[in-house]
């Protein structure tokens, strides 16, 4: 597979639309080392913005707009971040009738390379104007004064009291992994809300920070944060939501629950 995904590989970028750049990447292989059976843990999504999309309408004048990607984390496939960055771009020379035909097109392509139906939202200037910067809920651990010596994931860093049971919100802008293909980091936050045993903060925070030589694509980061946790602290309902930056104009934000419904797309102040 490595020697076909388009990641880290020179590549020509085509100005008309070419769905065929799309390249799927099967969850199940990251998901098998996990331990994640068919039915899985948890529901969710990965939910994708595209910040440079634009096309030529039917006179020739460049229209651009943002764009909202959500794929179910039931799909048999993620979309490959560089293929959906060219994918994207081969939309510049080509002529719409209007945003409507182009966000069509896109749901119709995604959904056929993630192997399940895709949702697609295009904002224009006139939507996205004013639009605010969101904060995640709850307690930021970044606060804690801890000592750090592992990055390498560690899931035994994780412990909980089972003798205090509470329901929390706890996040952590100290997310960083390493792209599997290119090695090149991968920043965001992360929000985990539970309700069961008091997971213990500090070790929590170890725990998030021993991400930062760890090769993994965004999502398979978050199955991993969610699978670790639920095994070693117990929690009744968790959710586990990152909000990674953008890179290649380009931000990837997955999201597993046992018991939340999909959230809001709230963009960050790092994002």
């Amino acid at each position: 597979m490595t020697a076909e995904i388009p990641l880290g590989r020179a590549t020509p970028y085509p100005e008309h639309y070419s769905p065929d750049l799309l390249y799927a990447i099967p969850r199940t292989d990251s998901r098998a080392a996990l331990g994640i059976a068919e039915a899985l843990p948890f529901h969710g999504c990965d939910i994708w913005n595209a910040w440079e999309l634009s096309w030529l309408d039917t006179d020739g004048l460049p229209q651009v707009a943002t764009t909202e990607i959500s794929i179910p984390a039931s799909s048999p496939n993620i979309v490959e971040s560089k293929s959906l960055k060219l994918y994207l771009g081969s939309f510049a020379m080509s002529r719409y009738d209007s945003a409507a035909e182009v966000a069509t097109a896109l749901a119709k392509d995604l959904s056929a390379c993630a192997g399940t139906d895709v949702d697609v939202e295009l904002r224009q200037p006139t939507i996205t104007d004013g639009a605010s910067v969101a904060r995640l809920p709850g307690v930021n651990l970044d606060v804690l004064s801890v000592s750090c010596d592992v990055y390498e994931v560690d899931a035994e860093i994780l412990r909980a009291n089972p003798d205090d049971a509470v329901s929390e919100d706890l996040h952590s802008h100290l997310l960083r992994s390493l792209c599997p293909v290119t090695n090149q980091p991968d920043s965001g936050s992360v929000m985990i809300s539970y309700k069961g045993p008091r997971i213990d903060r500090e070790g929590l925070l170890r725990y998030i920070v021993s991400y930062r030589r760890h090769n993994d694509f965004h999502e398979s980061c978050v199955e991993r944060m969610f699978i670790d946790i639920l095994k070693r602290c117990g929690p009744e309902k968790l959710t586990v939501y990152a909000r990674y930056q953008r890179r290649g104009g380009i931000d990837i934000n997955p999201f597993r629950s046992n018991y939340e419904p999909n959230p809001p797309n709230t963009r960050l102040w790092r994002q």
